[in-house]
């Protein structure tokens, strides 16, 4: 069933041919295309069976026993990810990197002997396994006595950060988080200054000069129209607190959620059923979001088994979903596209993906079946369009990818109405 707190992303579709801010850059449109990433919540919560902490718990507290940062990079490929990201500070202030700026870290810790850099050793992990690699930075601070200077706390953070981003290679995020910054102004021109000159090509989330936005729930779905381009974005799942950008950006949503009820690991949690991670996969990847898909390391500092096993289900069912492959030949025509097979085929699914580089332009589409005789031999383009055809689909955005699921039906081609912008590839399949 649909979460019950469902929100819709912002609708702004755009009237007339999209502006250099509205078109996407070349690093946006290979992060949309890259789909799926893993988030990683592990710190001190981890081992007090809490989500959020004071800032007060000893440092000592942190200490797994069989942390294999390389099978959490495993699980995560498993799942399809493209990319990681790690909470390198979590609200609590505790770092997982030995850093300069404050005492509470890993360094405090037994783990490792007090030798251990978290953030190294999965930016490592990630090398290894061919993953990008994105880091979590929360702005809130619940243990640094500066946080109530902002100026002082300025400082502190810009500090932080300038550590993360000139260590551990290049990031393909840049994870800030909302929560709890209630009444705090940070310094963004200096904070966005540090990511442009250390790290000009990561994604941006949610704050500051951002490039992609929250989604607006942590369900891990979306609403169909999935627009790229919007005015501002909200910043908490706790207040009504908003970013508001002045103007209409390209700003693409990624949607996050956990595979667990918390964020963190807690034992007595169980990972979501089959079915919810399948219709999450439908409402963010198959509407045209990102997913950033939170897989939380137990106290041994491992990814439990049958969370592992819960996402073996996962890439079993969507292989066996997608079995079939079928890619068309794309020839656009008067009012839309028509989607040649090279024979006919029986499909069950439809993958969309509309050409993006000049910026979003399909808000409505309409997807029909068609059996009769080809435009190439005699019957005109406008005919092909209005012929009486079975509808198999229809919906909103298409934007990077969008997905369709109808009844089997054996076609050798296929309708998509749309009155403006471009379909640059398409597939269907058959699902065993």
């Amino acid at each position: 069933m649909p979460p019950a707190n469902l929100q819709p992303l912002p609708q702004r579709p755009i009237e007339q041919r999209p502006t250099p801010q509205q078109r996407p850059t070349p690093q946006q449109l290979a992060w949309q295309r890259d789909g799926m990433g893993v988030f990683i919540h592990v710190g001190l919560n981890t081992f007090h069976d809490l989500e959020w902490s004071d800032g007060t718990l000893p440092a000592a507290s942190f200490n797994p026993t069989a942390l294999d940062a390389d099978q959490w990079v495993r699980t995560a490929k498993l799942a399809g990810a493209r990319y990681v990201v790690l909470t390198a500070k979590h609200h609590d202030g505790f770092c997982l990197w030995p850093t300069r700026t404050t005492e509470y870290s890993v360094k405090n810790s037994p783990w490792r002997g007090g030798e251990g850099n978290l953030v190294a050793e999965v930016r490592a992990a990630c090398d290894r396994h061919g993953l990008a690699y994105g880091l979590y930075l929360s702005p809130w601070d619940r243990n640094a006595d500066c946080y109530g200077d902002e100026a002082a706390y300025d400082e502190f953070y810009l500090a932080q950060l300038t550590e993360l981003l000139s260590g551990y290679g290049d990031l393909h995020e840049i994870w800030f988080d909302g929560a709890g910054s209630d009444g705090h102004t940070y310094d963004w021109a200096r904070i966005m200054a540090v990511v442009d000159d250390l790290q000009p090509n990561a994604m941006v989330f949610n704050m500051g000069r951002p490039t992609i936005r929250w989604v607006g729930n942590e369900d891990g779905v979306a609403a169909d129209p999935v627009v790229y381009v919007a005015r501002g974005t909200a910043l908490s799942n706790y207040t009504d607190a908003a970013l508001d950008l002045d103007a209409d950006v390209y700003l693409p949503p990624e949607c996050d959620v956990s595979i667990r009820p918390g964020w963190f690991w807690h034992a007595d949690e169980r990972p979501r059923s089959l079915a919810d991670l399948m219709y999450i996969h439908d409402r963010s990847l198959g509407l045209g979001a990102g997913l950033l898909l939170n897989l939380p390391p137990d106290d041994r500092g491992l990814i439990p088994d049958e969370d592992v096993t819960r996402v073996q289900e996962w890439t079993d069912a969507l292989q066996r979903r997608f079995a079939d492959r079928f890619d068309a030949t794309v020839t656009p025509v008067d009012g839309g596209t028509m989607l040649t097979f090279p024979s006919p085929v029986t499909i069950d699914a439809l993958w969309l993906h509309e050409q993006l580089e000049d910026g979003q332009q399909i808000f409505e589409h309409r997807v029909w079946a068609w059996d009769g005789v080809a435009a190439t031999q005699g019957v005109t383009q406008r005919a092909v369009l209005a012929a009486e055809g079975r509808e198999l689909a229809h919906g909103g955005t298409v934007g990077v990818r969008r997905l369709h699921q109808f009844d089997p039906v054996t076609v050798s081609q296929v309708v998509v109405r749309h009155e403006a912008g471009t379909i640059e590839s398409a597939s269907g399949h058959l699902s065993r």
